[in-house]
């Protein structure tokens, strides 16, 4: 598939530029790519001003309503006093739709990746965890989705059905696969996953949207913010074997319990969810595939070695999940 016409190749230079100055912000020409695959996402120069963010979203993927919606609950999180940055509002607005793009800005925040393996930085981070998911119990998403966890794996089973991504030698072997994990989600944890509340929730909380300064904590990147369990927000900052994961979940749930309680009843939930997430992110990777970014960034993916690794992990899933 040629992918000479994707919307992202549109984006230039030039045109970053025209925006900003379409706001009453000059830009100093200093235009840098930061790590996205999802959107495009720049550091800018600002003449005579500290540089900032500027987040080109996905066109298609999220309506305006929903953009709004995420960033309205980040400027929520911020008024809350939790470490997040919220847009800035420029020429009267925070969201700005240029050639067909929607676009927010944000103030340019560095730091250093989030330490798993450092206790007290779990403790710290569990008790920013449950002040964010108490911001996110106060309203509800009209227009983002709520995660769903058999919905992945049907999609995943059609798209997967005849895609070329996957060796058609391990077509069959790969479905026959998903078949039985998609039944014992559907029979076992989706009657647990409808009985955990429901609240706004990151959505993708892990220590790469984690970052450390001076000693300071900053949660980015909320672009995948949902309705959903807290468990959600949980699975992925856990590493490890059983017992390190056991010693991460208690120093969590002591920061936790400062601000809410702790949802234990949902850690059954753990396992499900990083089962899901291995499915859906392969899907995403595939449904992303016309995106010139996802075969320079992935070009292991459509490789008999990674479908075979895949393969061997779901089934090491499919063991954990029936303990």
């Amino acid at each position: 598939m040629s992918t000479s016409s994707h919307p992202f190749d549109t984006l230039s230079q030039d045109r970053i530029i025209d925006w900003l100055e379409s706001l009453g912000t000059l830009s100093d020409y200093r235009i840098y790519p930061l790590n996205s695959y999802e959107n495009r996402v720049y550091r800018v120069g600002i003449e005579d001003a500290k540089p900032v963010v500027l987040k080109a979203y996905r066109p298609g993927r999220w309506s305006e309503a929903q953009i709004r919606e995420e960033l309205s609950f980040t400027d929520q999180l911020f008024e809350a006093e939790i470490p997040v940055v919220p847009a800035m509002k420029l020429g009267d607005d925070i969201v700005h739709l240029r050639d067909g793009f929607w676009f927010a800005c944000f103030e340019m925040r560095a730091g250093h990746a989030f330490e798993l393996d450092n206790p007290d930085q779990m403790y710290r981070i569990g008790q920013h965890l449950a002040r964010l998911h108490n911001v996110g119990e106060t309203e509800v998403f009209k227009y983002r989705p709520s995660l769903s966890l058999s919905e992945p794996i049907i999609q995943a089973q059609r798209f997967f059905a005849d895609s070329p991504l996957l060796p058609d030698d391990l077509r069959a072997n790969y479905l026959a696969t998903l078949a039985p994990i998609a039944e014992l989600i559907q029979r076992r944890f989706e009657p647990l996953f409808r009985q955990a509340a429901s609240i706004r929730i990151h959505g993708d909380f892990h220590a790469g949207n984690i970052l450390s300064r001076d000693d300071q904590l900053l949660i980015v990147d909320l672009d995948d913010t949902v309705m959903g369990p807290a468990a959600q927000d949980i699975w992925k900052l856990l590493s490890g074997d059983k017992q390190e994961q056991a010693r991460q979940i208690n120093e969590l749930e002591e920061g936790y319990e400062q601000f809410r309680p702790f949802p234990r009843k949902e850690l059954s939930l753990l396992e499900p969810l990083r089962t899901v997430h291995m499915i859906r992110h392969t899907l995403w990777i595939a449904q992303r595939w016309d995106d010139p970014a996802f075969p320079r960034a992935f070009s292991w993916f459509d490789s008999q070695r990674f479908w075979s690794d895949h393969l061997l992990a779901l089934r090491e899933q499919w063991a954990l999940l029936q303990e």
